[in-house]
């Protein structure tokens, strides 16, 4: 096959592919040509730490052995089955999200990422309650399909508008950024409390269920106090409401656990997931209900289905995805260098006056830059573009937010990291913040 230069690959992928979220001519991809552990290498041979695991889903970093040997070797005997078929691995895969999963969650329905997990979940919770609306927060991403927009709650539901109908919105607990005005130290739990009334208002015998991120990813790295989770649950089984808890990105040992919401000792009705559930090796995405709900469709048709549900390789990647996890005790790391990478945040709290707030659970963390501290006005995106050059220029990549919703650089390596290695991509981090300091008001 004749090889490509830099340049002929990325000018033949603007020409003739779309990039998503992003104005067309304006894109400027790296052309990757390997990858190993936390680095990546452009088709030059520059090299880059992964600061976001590409898009917050390759946790246990690049080309892990052990999956890609899985893959190879499940190709070999069989890539697809009819999705009415089975497969070993789909038969494996599924008692094993049985066992990792909390509580009574047993049974699984199988998609390609994590907005087809999320439309599929909308149609069991309707089926499953009889309802028909589902609540979801502002600060949500739950993916671009339509109902999936639909629940998101940020600026990219507004251009597709309009969208299915029966999604309502709810506010969040930022506690940095309170819509309620509260103090976290005397914090009186309004936005539970306004959770409530939008119930009330909505009419709970209307309501199938609430979908919430774990922890919220792309929207600020929101995590709840200690007591939102527990308390939602409480509210959804006064209700008889389900709970539906996002764990697209916020699973598969990103905070420490298997799952966010496992911080909180919490067991929803319904866990939606996808990327690390391969490590991005492989596209899959689950839909993973309790025992009740499973029960419900023995003799009710169940109105889902997918070309590729269960797909053979995704299935095999996703099996020896979970042995990676468990046999090098990668939520376990999770937690130890996350304690490290929060002081290490905190420390570049107090130097950089542009740094409003941190917020770190694991391996999840973001900074959160600000013109000003006590007024904490947005930094302009303008100046967020020149702190992402420079990371890129220096050999860093991560998820840059710079809207309405704020202005963030996000630290979310692979659980793999080791502490020099994240002391390698926060000295680059260190630097950059420098031009953000520039811009104080």
């Amino acid at each position: 096959m004749t090889k490509l230069s830099s340049q002929e690959i990325v000018d033949l992928s603007k020409e003739y592919t779309f990039f998503s979220w992003s104005v067309q001519g304006q894109v400027s991809p790296i052309p990757v040509g390997k990858a190993e552990g936390v680095y990546f290498w452009d088709t030059d041979g520059k090299r880059y730490i992964d600061f976001s695991s590409q898009l917050m889903n390759t946790n246990i970093g690049h080309q892990h052995p052990a999956v890609v040997k899985a893959i190879q070797e499940q190709a070999a005997e069989v890539c697809f089955v009819h999705p009415g078929n089975t497969t070993e691995v789909r038969a494996l895969l599924g008692k094993k999200l049985a066992e990792v999963t909390p509580g009574n969650l047993k049974k699984t329905f199988f998609a390609l990422g994590g907005a087809e997990a999320n439309e599929n979940a909308i149609k069991i919770a309707r089926f499953y309650t009889g309802r028909h609306k589902i609540l979801a927060r502002y600060r949500s991403y739950h993916g671009a399909t339509h109902g999936s927009i639909a629940l998101t709650g940020d600026y990219r539901r507004l251009a597709v508008e309009p969208v299915m109908p029966g999604g309502v919105h709810f506010l969040d607990p930022f506690c940095y950024r309170c819509p309620f005005g509260q103090k976290k130290e005397s914090c009186a739990r309004e936005c539970l409390k306004h959770l409530e009334e939008i119930i009330r208002y909505e009419g709970p015998d209307k309501i199938a269920a609430i979908i919430m991120e774990g922890v919220v990813g792309s929207n600020g790295l929101i995590v709840p106090p200690d007591d939102y989770w527990p308390r939602v649950r409480e509210i959804c089984d006064k209700y008889g409401i389900l709970l539906i808890s996002d764990e697209v990105m916020s699973g598969w040992g990103r905070t420490g656990e298997w799952f966010a919401v496992d911080n909180w000792k919490v067991t929803p009705d319904i866990i939606t997931t996808a990327k690390g559930i391969t490590s991005g090796y492989a596209p899959l995405g689950a839909v993973i209900v309790t025992d009740k709900i499973a029960e419900f469709f023995n003799d009710k048709y169940l109105y889902a289905g997918l070309t590729y549900n269960g797909h053979a390789l995704s299935c095999a990647a996703a099996l020896a995805t979970i042995q990676v996890y468990e046999d090098e005790n990668l939520l376990e790391k999770a937690r130890e260098t996350g304690k490290y990478l929060g002081e290490k945040l905190e420390a570049l709290k107090a130097k950089h006056p542009a740094v409003g707030d941190v917020r770190y659970i694991g391996l999840f963390s973001t900074l959160e830059l600000v013109q000003n501290r006590d007024s904490k006005d947005i930094m302009p995106a303008a100046v967020m573009g020149q702190v992402g050059k420079y990371l890129r220029d220096n050999g860093l990549f991560t998820f840059i937010m710079a809207n309405n919703m704020g202005s963030m650089v996000f630290v979310v390596p692979p659980l793999c990291i080791t502490k020099e290695q994240l002391d390698e991509g926060l000295a680059i981090v260190d630097k950059a913040l420098e031009i953000a300091d520039a811009n104080i008001k």
